[in-house]
């Protein structure tokens, strides 16, 4: 199975859905990593152009310890917008190389826009990727793909449907957003949040709701030709 992540910024997919994209990896399953944004202004001190760099080699970092493709998509940090065209056809163009099965991304309605607006931008690139009269440098694909939401920040207002244990996955969770080192200090100094305690004890806490020791829980995009006939999530 192929298996399309898509986050707003490098460590939003590794901080609500790196267990499961580890596990996929583990069974054998091919698994695509991309960035919206670059990330260019989440720091204190760290100028833009510098910090877009690191970002980007911290992203690589943690997605080669699952062996999974990163992408950049191109946008810039707070300025994700689903109405950007030239973003959306890049999307659309990833979707069409990758030929996932599944497709994992923000909720439509987590607590800052980039998020928001990502998972908006994967609705509609979904579909614009069926469309044959399209172009871009991929051919079209015509399979219309569930996606997934990865649960809300802090689990605010979320209620999954689908749980994920991640029990034998957590250690490697936790190793891919140790990677995102720029990060782990901007949260502390921003937020006052240790990000990798954080998601120890939020998996924890899921895995406790369905009794298992580490889990991830998602919700599917129950909308006209995207909900699941079956099982996607491992």
């Amino acid at each position: 199975m192929v298996v399309l992540a898509v986050g707003a910024h490098p460590d939003d997919l590794e901080s609500a859905c790196g267990g499961t994209l580890a596990k996929y990896s583990r069974l054998g399953n091919k698994v695509f990593m991309v960035h919206a944004s670059n990330g260019n202004v989440g720091h204190r001190v760290i100028p833009p152009e510098e910090l877009a760099a690191i970002r980007a080699e911290e992203a690589r970092k943690a997605g080669a310890l699952i062996g999974a493709e990163v992408i950049y998509l191109g946008g810039r940090d707070l300025y994700v917008r689903s109405e950007d065209m030239e973003l959306r056809n890049k999307l659309v163009d990833i979707i069409r190389y990758s030929k996932p099965d599944i497709i994992i991304t923000h909720n439509p309605d987590d607590y800052m826009d980039d998020h928001n607006e990502t998972s908006k931008l994967v609705f509609e690139a979904s579909m614009a990727a069926t469309v044959t009269h399209l172009h871009t440098d991929h051919e079209f694909y015509g399979k219309l793909t569930p996606i997934y939401y990865m649960e809300k920040v802090a689990g605010i207002n979320s209620s999954p449907t689908e749980f994920v244990d991640i029990s034998e996955d957590i250690e490697t969770k936790l190793k891919m957003l140790s990677q995102h080192e720029s990060q782990l200090k901007w949260a502390k100094e921003h937020d006052n949040i240790d990000f990798l305690e954080t998601a120890r004890v939020f998996s924890r806490f899921r895995g406790y709701q369905c009794n298992v020791a580490y889990a991830e829980g998602f919700t599917y995009c129950m909308q006209f030709h995207k909900m699941p006939v079956k099982r996607y999530l491992p």
